[in-house]
C-alpha cells in the first residue's frame, strides 16, 4: 500500500507514532488471553488481540493497522519467541491486516457508523477467505513442517474434535473458516462498541 509524500507526513506525526506503540503494546498484551473453540484442533485459540489494531486503522488509516499489527507480532516474539518457527505469527499478522485494512479503507471513505459496519463485514469476509486459501496452500503445509510430522497429522487433531473433518478440505471448512467467521465478529462487535469512547480520547490528546 504506497503513501503520497503527503499522506506519509500526515500519519507519521509524534501523536501517531506514539499511539501506534501504545495500541501494539496493548494488541501483544492481548495475545496472551487466549481461549480455547471447542470446534478446532487445541492450536487454533481465540484472543481479541485485533481489537486494537482495527481500532488504529479507524482512527488512523488501513497503514497504521498493518504496523500495529506488526508491533504485535514483534512484542509476542520478545516476550515469549515462537513454538511455530514464526508459522503462527505470520498467519496471526496476514488475518489482522485481511480484517482491518478493508475495514478501514471503506470508513476512511465515509466517517460514519454505517460505513464502520460495512467496513468491518466486509473486513471478516475477506478475512475469513484469505485464512481458507493461505491456510490450505501455505499455514498447515508450514506448520506441518515446523513440527516434521505429515499434514495428516493435523487433519487428525481435526478429526479428533469433529469427525466430519477428514481431510484438508474439510479441515478448512469447518475449523478454520468458523475460527476466523466467529473471531471477526467478535472483534467487529466490540469495536464497534467502544471505537466512539476511545475517539474521542484519541482526538483530544
Amino acid at each position: 500500500m504506497e503513501l503520497t509524500a503527503k499522506q506519509e507526513r500526515k500519519l507519521m506525526t509524534t501523536k501517531n507514532m506514539v499511539l501506534m506503540a501504545m495500541f501494539g503494546a496493548l494488541s501483544g498484551l492481548l495475545m496472551y488471553i487466549q481461549m480455547p473453540v471447542p470446534f478446532a484442533p487445541s492450536f487454533y485459540k481465540l484472543d481479541f488481540c485485533d481489537v486494537p489494531v482495527l481500532i488504529g486503522s479507524f482512527a488512523m488509516g488501513p497503514v497504521a493497522g498493518s504496523v500495529i499489527a506488526a508491533l504485535k507480532i514483534l512484542i509476542s516474539l520478545v516476550l515469549r519467541g515462537t513454538q511455530t518457527a514464526g508459522v503462527g505469527e505470520f498467519s496471526n499478522w496476514v488475518q489482522a491486516c485481511s480484517l482491518s485494512i478493508p475495514a478501514a479503507l471503506i470508513y476512511q471513505r465515509n466517517k460514519s457508523r454505517k460505513s464502520a459496519m460495512l467496513g468491518i463485514a466486509a473486513g471478516i469476509i475477506t478475512m475469513v477467505i484469505i485464512a481458507c486459501v493461505t491456510n490450505t496452500y501455505i499455514m498447515l503445509p508450514a506448520y506441518a513442517k515446523a513440527f516434521h510430522m505429515p499434514i495428516d497429522n493435523l487433519i487428525a487433531m481435526g478429526t479428533a474434535v469433529n469427525p466430519h473433518i477428514n481431510n484438508l478440505m474439510a479441515f478448512v471448512l469447518l475449523a478454520v473458516a468458523p475460527f476466523n467467521l466467529l473471531k471477526g465478529v467478535l472483534v467487529g462487535l466490540i469495536t464497534t462498541l467502544i471505537y466512539k469512547r476511545v475517539s474521542i480520547i484519541i482526538k483530544s490528546a
